[in-house]
């Protein structure tokens, strides 16, 4: 009818999907980002580092909007024996070091800003893999729970 509104609210549903893209998102820029220093492309690194963790911060938002539309509930897995360990090792190890990453991105930001090159090329050489890694776990973890999860 004219005149009326169409709904344009997300749906919820959703958020789990786009977090995992978002976390892909992130680390596809991060990889890209250290492939632009790599070859002294100063500029181009630190927009795709910028980037990453604009990208990242919007993933964390999301999440937690989804945690909270979810009241804390997780998504159970429902596989068994060895692959339920591996599952549950993957994710706790994911967890713990999601914590550390924004602690880790603001620091270098910081350390990139203040133009402390050489400690911030240190502390990259650490975060890099930690953030890469909660990067991959995160779509694994979706792909896990949203697409392969056993009935």
């Amino acid at each position: 009818m004219e005149g009326q509104l169409k709904d344009t609210t997300l749906d919820p549903s959703l958020l789990p999907s786009i977090n995992a893209i978002l976390n892909g998102l992130a680390g596809v820029l991060l990889v890209v980002g250290v492939v632009f220093i790599k070859s002294k492309n100063v500029v181009a690194h630190k927009r795709c580092m910028l980037a990453a963790f604009v990208v990242s911060t919007i993933f964390l938002v999301s999440y937690v909007i989804d945690k909270s539309i979810k009241r804390g509930a997780h998504t159970p897995f429902n596989g068994e024996g060895l692959i339920k360990i591996a599952y549950y090792m993957m994710l706790i190890s994911h967890v713990i070091l999601a914590m550390v990453v924004p602690v880790l991105a603001i620091w270098l930001m910081k350390l990139a800003f203040a133009q402390k090159f050489e400690t911030h090329r240190r502390v990259a050489r650490f975060a890099f893999p930690v953030w890469m890694y909660v990067s991959i776990t995160g779509v694994l973890i979706y792909l896990v729970l949203y697409q392969f999860n056993p009935s």
